[in-house]
């Protein structure tokens, strides 16, 4: 695939889905023969959305084509795969298709650029998507970036969600914790007290702003403990977490001490010195 293609969107990608450009070149094909894409970043589909655009393919029709790709006798859906469900429930037998020879590598990102344009993916499923780039087809997130039209620093803050435990990622897929709600709790390096973070949250709808005020709220430490804290380093050290997203530890004594903060990938250090050089 050439590297000119790349970072130029959906239509430089796919020229021919406009509708001035289609004539002649689509299809039918038989929904059977249509398998799914395997690269496909959206994961959930809105089972009552998904009702209402069947209940208007099977009043109109499908008058967008799907975009597939040949793979031996069938065909593998490349973008459409909503449009491609609907028609399952509205009873078609087989809906217009636009074929392309596209490479693994386009078609993952036909797959995430037509999602990220119609906003379908939830944060987790964007970043997840990102990753796939990342990990499967060896890119970095400057790459990464220009191959889906968007910031370098998008990319990045992106992935920072995956750092969530399970339980919490579902938590933003689903909506309950927002993606400000998630940069906050990656700031608290303690995963339990995350963990409870998140579930008040959730339970008692608290804000950015209300969690933020809980995070700095400094912990106490037990009676009979051998060495106390300042308030005023604790609260330091939480401060610099939220800002770099990762454990940070402070030490101090006596106007001398140690600030270290870690790390756990090499992209998590490029995005830590392209924050520290901005500071």
């Amino acid at each position: 695939m050439s590297t000119q293609r790349l970072g130029r969107g959906l239509r430089a990608l796919i020229p021919e889905v406009e509708p001035e450009r289609t004539e002649g070149d689509v299809q039918q094909i038989p929904l059977e023969l249509i398998e799914p894409n395997p690269y496909q970043p959206r994961q959930h589909f809105d089972e009552e959305k998904l009702q209402e655009l069947a209940q208007s393919i099977a009043e109109l029709g499908l008058l967008e084509p799907v975009l597939v790709r040949r793979t031996g006798q069938t065909y593998q859906l490349i973008a459409g795969e909503r449009r491609v469900r609907a028609a399952r429930i509205a009873g078609l037998s087989e809906v217009p298709a636009l074929v392309k020879d596209f490479g693994d590598l386009e078609v993952m990102q036909v797959a995430l650029i037509e999602n990220l344009q119609r906003e379908d993916l939830n944060p987790i499923e964007e970043a997840e998507g990102y990753q796939r780039l990342i990990e499967e087809f060896g890119f970095t997130q400057s790459q990464a970036a220009q191959a889906v039209g968007r910031k370098r620093s998008s990319i990045a803050n992106a992935l920072r969600l995956l750092n969530l435990e399970e339980s919490e990622k579902q938590m933003v897929r689903e909506g309950q914790l927002s993606v400000g709600h998630a940069k906050v709790l990656l700031g608290v390096a303690n995963k339990k007290k995350r963990a409870e973070l998140a579930k008040k949250v959730v339970s008692e709808d608290l804000s950015v702003r209300q969690l933020e005020e809980l995070v700095k709220k400094p912990e106490r430490v037990p009676r009979g403990t051998a060495k106390m804290r300042s308030p005023e380093l604790v609260q330091l050290e939480e401060d610099l977490q939220r800002r770099f997203g990762t454990k940070v530890t402070v030490t101090y004594k006596k106007g001398a001490g140690r600030i270290s903060i870690e790390y756990y990938s090499d992209e998590e250090l490029e995005r830590l010195l392209e924050l520290i050089s901005k500071l």
